[in-house]
């Protein structure tokens, strides 16, 4: 358990899971880094308990100066409960109460949301309607509108082909498979249907594929940092309880 010191102020450990790395920093109010950037290798596999402990290995050498708790995830999240982990480990991840487990372990608030979701609120202007793609591990997706954070949808796992979805048309195991010359083909075929189907007025690409694109991409779309992402952890926190935003006490 986390040392239960009270908190002095109103900041926020945000956390990002990635399928390559968990990372971490400690953030005001307004999503200012108030402290160093941490990673650490996500667990090949990963189970609950391997998060959980990777979690509160990662954040020791943080203070317990923050009384909120806020956490992407790279699958499908409702109401602070993991539905799906595609690019954690198999058979382990459905129904899982990941946002309780933490906010046991940390004795604070938690709120859980994709991870493309918490990077979407860290990097949008807040006017029109903005779309977050995540090319990483998988391929992730956020929608907002003028700063409110859209329902989340897995459009990763719309069918592109017979064969594949879009997290296995455009994620990192197909990166290596055909690599960069290919994968950018295919990425400028992905950004041509979002395109078509839902009329952005911006797009932002991030994850950590993102470096690898070789085109020139249109104005309205902008590459973005996971430490810019991260940094929604801040502004998770000023959204109301509704569509997947929920908040998990600890249970004492």
């Amino acid at each position: 358990m986390a040392t239960d010191k009270k908190a002095e102020n109103n900041n926020i450990l945000s956390i990002d899971i990635g399928g390559t790395s968990i990372k971490t920093v400690l953030l005001d109010e307004s999503g200012n880094m108030l402290t160093e950037y941490l990673k650490s290798k996500t667990p090949p596999e990963a189970t609950p308990k391997d998060i959980v402990s990777g979690i509160i290995e990662l954040i020791k050498p943080f203070p317990v100066s923050y009384n909120r708790v806020s956490i992407g995830f790279p699958g499908y999240v409702k109401n602070g409960i993991v539905k799906t982990a595609p690019n954690l480990a198999k058979n382990k991840w459905a129904d899982v109460d990941l946002a309780q487990r933490v906010a046991n372990e940390l004795g604070k608030p938690v709120r859980l949301v994709n991870d493309a979701d918490q990077q979407g609120l860290g990097v949008v202007e807040g006017k029109g309607f903005e779309i977050v793609f995540t090319v990483g591990t998988g391929f992730g997706t956020a929608l907002l509108f003028d700063g409110e954070l859209l329902p989340h949808l897995e459009l990763a796992h719309f069918p592109i082909n017979k064969e594949e979805d879009y997290d296995d048309y455009i994620g990192n195991k197909a990166f290596e498979k055909i690599g960069t010359e290919r994968w950018n083909k295919r990425l400028k075929k992905v950004i041509e249907i979002y395109k078509t189907v839902f009329n952005y007025d911006t797009l932002y690409i991030g994850g950590g594929n993102s470096k690898q694109i070789d085109f020139k991409l249109e104005s309205n779309i902008k590459i973005v940092t996971n430490r810019d992402g991260i940094k929604g952890g801040a502004k998770l926190w000023k959204l109301a309880d509704k569509y997947n935003i929920f908040t998990v006490e600890p249970k004492k």
